[in-house]
């Protein structure tokens, strides 16, 4: 089956050249472009995409918002995946986005092989950046973001010891077969406690898990696994 994408951008060229160089796909189909967050969110619900490349800064509705307004639509539904596209790679909006329910970012000027194999990924249900990646991104964000007096902005009080011991090291980057040598159990074992920790929290996947853990307080910029 087709992935069916849509673009959301508000420069003409951007959309254009996206959209150009996805239609080479024979896997792909361009459902159609947008040029701010609140004609993307109407496109969305009308053309139901797997997957929106999303631009932060634009008029009418930016990016952040468009997402969060997506995500939310979908519900528990299984709801189109979101790519952030940004000029630079540390951006404080991207962390907005990723935790409005993004699933990564790619930059503008990515490679056309790049740009394929991340809307692979993500419309397979995957997070787009690999582990370490995103732990750099999101912990330096939250370093600069943290406000010490400030109440942790989620929660982990469902999840049970071995769940919250997961999470932690979903967040120092490790990936299920390292997950599973750490803890001594079968990689299936460690599958089963990733998902339950997603559904517990209502996560969409491990990107989401990241920020989670850095918002709940559970990993700390600098301290124990976070690299200073």
């Amino acid at each position: 089956m087709s992935t069916r994408i849509v673009i959301v951008d508000d420069h003409e060229l951007v959309r254009a050249g996206f959209a150009g160089l996805l239609d080479t796909q024979s896997d792909f189909t361009v459902s159609g472009t947008a040029s701010d967050g609140a004609e993307g969110v109407r496109l969305c619900g009308e053309q139901r995409p797997d997957v929106v490349l999303m631009d932060v800064r634009m008029p009418v509705m930016d990016g952040i918002e468009a997402t969060e307004r997506i995500c939310a639509a979908a519900g528990d539904g299984e709801g189109p995946r979101i790519i952030i596209l940004t000029t630079f790679d540390l951006d404080e909006h991207v962390y907005d986005a990723l935790g409005a329910g993004a699933s990564g970012f790619l930059l503008k000027d990515v490679a056309a092989e790049r740009l394929f194999d991340a809307v692979r990924v993500v419309a397979a249900g995957e997070a787009l950046l690999a582990p370490t990646i995103t732990r750099r991104l999101i912990g330096e964000f939250a370093r600069l973001r943290r406000k010490p007096a400030a109440a942790p902005a989620v929660s982990l009080n469902a999840l049970t010891p071995r769940e919250t011991e997961v999470l932690r090291l979903i967040a120092e980057g490790l990936s299920n077969p390292e997950i599973a040598a750490r803890l001594f159990v079968s990689e299936e074992t460690v599958k089963s406690h990733v998902s339950r920790v997603l559904n517990k929290l209502a996560l969409r996947d491990r990107t989401q898990a990241v920020v989670a853990a850095y918002e709940s307080g559970l990993i700390v910029p600098g301290v124990g696994g976070g690299e200073g």
